[in-house]
């Protein structure tokens, strides 16, 4: 759905640059296949939505008549010198960034967008070479199902809502302004204005549930100017105490736990006894038991009696345990 309406915005900026003169609704439907596949009514809804879309991203959509005097149906046009950008000099160090972005983002909604922005720097003649920094390659999966709603929440500044479970409490209906995204300790989280409790909060995206719904109309919200993700995660979460928990983890299993460790040592080929500190017991059974058999925990005993309720609630169907 998100690349189809991608591959309808594009089309329809290209349909109004191009053209010579202003374009009626009409030739516009006729132009456009998602348009000409819709209904009238269908057609001019998303026509209007897609108007204010190239709006906030700052395309003007014009509106004229090609002849006054003979009273023409109204039609519309982008004009080039407003839509136009400057010629683009990259350094090859900065190309290689854009060139890196196909490399790193696994998540089809957000490839597509990397992969388009290659061949359009190929075209214009920038040499993108990523051997600069083929150093490191990081990979950056995105499989929760409310990333790509609170993504286009993030950039369109729309509120929205949604039902978010804590480990051990019941879930609860969430408001938020959103202010950004942020991967943390290998999982994914949206910061912003929490409008229930009138304070800034942080949101695992795993623990969302369902649809995200949108509250609001885009821009109804400003973002304030010296906004810092990570400094907002690294204070909303609590400190690391001195309580440890010691568990023995597959060999290439358990890589968000593994990074969290301070000590690893090896039992055999296939077995790590790795030492990690945490400050809630829910949210380290979480996260062990997310791995099933893979990882198990030795000590303290109410972590493992935490992870045993948390294993159990995955065989009632509560719990995605990770391949």
């Amino acid at each position: 759905m998100a690349e189809r309406k991608t591959e309808r915005l594009m089309n329809l900026i290209f349909a109004l640059l191009v053209s010579r003169q202003y374009l009626t609704k009409d030739q516009i439907r006729e132009s456009i296949a998602d348009y000409r596949d819709s209904t009238p009514q269908a057609f001019d809804r998303k026509f209007e939505r897609d108007k204010e879309e190239l709006r906030e991203l700052g395309i003007t959509v014009e509106m004229g008549q090609n002849d006054k005097y003979f009273n023409d149906e109204p039609g519309y046009r982008i004009r080039r010198d407003e839509a136009e950008l400057p010629d683009l000099e990259l350094t090859r160090e900065e190309a290689a960034v854009i060139g890196l972005a196909t490399q790193v983002w696994e998540h089809a909604g957000l490839a597509s967008d990397s992969t388009t922005a290659l061949v359009k720097l190929k075209a214009i003649g920038v040499d993108v070479d990523t051997s600069v920094l083929r150093m490191a390659e990081p990979k950056l999966s995105t499989d929760e199902p409310s990333f790509d709603t609170m993504w286009e929440a993030v950039t369109r500044r729309i509120p929205v809502s949604f039902v978010y479970a804590r480990p051990g409490r019941e879930p609860m209906e969430r408001h938020l302004q959103p202010w950004g995204i942020i991967s943390w300790h290998d999982r994914w989280y949206v910061g912003g204005f929490d409008l229930d409790r009138g304070e800034v909060r942080i949101f695992r995206l795993s623990r969302v549930i369902g649809e995200v719904e949108t509250i609001g109309a885009p821009g109804s919200y400003d973002v304030p100017e010296d906004v810092d993700m990570k400094h907002i995660a690294r204070n909303l979460f609590p400190p690391v105490s001195d309580v440890a928990a010691v568990l023995r983890i597959r060999a290439g299993r358990g890589q968000s736990l593994r990074r969290l460790a301070e000590k690893v040592t090896p039992l055999s080929d296939d077995l790590d006894e790795v030492e990690i500190r945490y400050s809630s017991r829910w949210e380290l059974a979480s996260e062990v038991a997310s791995y099933g058999p893979d990882v198990v925990v030795v000590s303290p005993p109410d972590v493992r009696e935490a992870v045993i309720e948390r294993l159990k609630a995955a065989a009632r169907g509560g719990l995605e345990v990770r391949s």
